[in-house]
């Protein structure tokens, strides 16, 4: 996800080091503002917020270790997986918002599908990150065709 020559259309540095200061300044306010705004797309005019799959979302990342969280964000944001998606030959269904808020269409879905061998994109055009919550009978009927495939 990270901007470099090989992945020009990949986010500045910055984002991710802003991400690990507010992990570190205040962990259970980090895992309350990532759901209730971009992960599910509630900060989108006319998407009405949904308290139990925020406050999930936040006992889940209250289970977690700290210190593996903030490592977490490097490990996502800095690993370049390009030799391994060539590697894979099975079929693989890729599944991406155009307005996805956490991992930027442009620079993820399309590059993954193209990289795989036998690979699928589905693009949906403003669902969010957390499409397969808050979208689940969508994205679960794409999944049961893709694998009867």
């Amino acid at each position: 996800m990270l901007k470099t020559d090989a992945n020009p259309k990949g986010l500045p540095k910055s984002v991710f080091d802003d991400l690990q200061a507010q992990l570190a300044a205040n962990r259970s306010k980090f895992y309350r503002d990532l759901p209730e705004g971009p992960f599910y797309g509630f900060n989108r005019p006319g998407v009405k917020s949904v308290e139990a799959t925020i406050a999930n979302w936040w006992r889940q990342g209250m289970m977690g270790g700290a210190k593996a969280h903030y490592d977490g964000i490097v490990a996502f944001s800095q690993t370049d997986f390009t030799e391994d998606l060539k590697k894979i030959t099975i079929p693989v269904l890729v599944m991406h918002s155009e307005d996805d808020q956490i991992v930027p269409y442009v620079a993820a879905g399309p590059n993954s599908a193209k990289l795989l061998k036998n690979g699928t994109l589905i693009t949906y055009k403003d669902f969010p990150h957390g499409m397969p919550t808050t979208q689940a009978e969508r994205i679960n009927a794409d999944l049961l065709a893709f694998l009867k495939k």
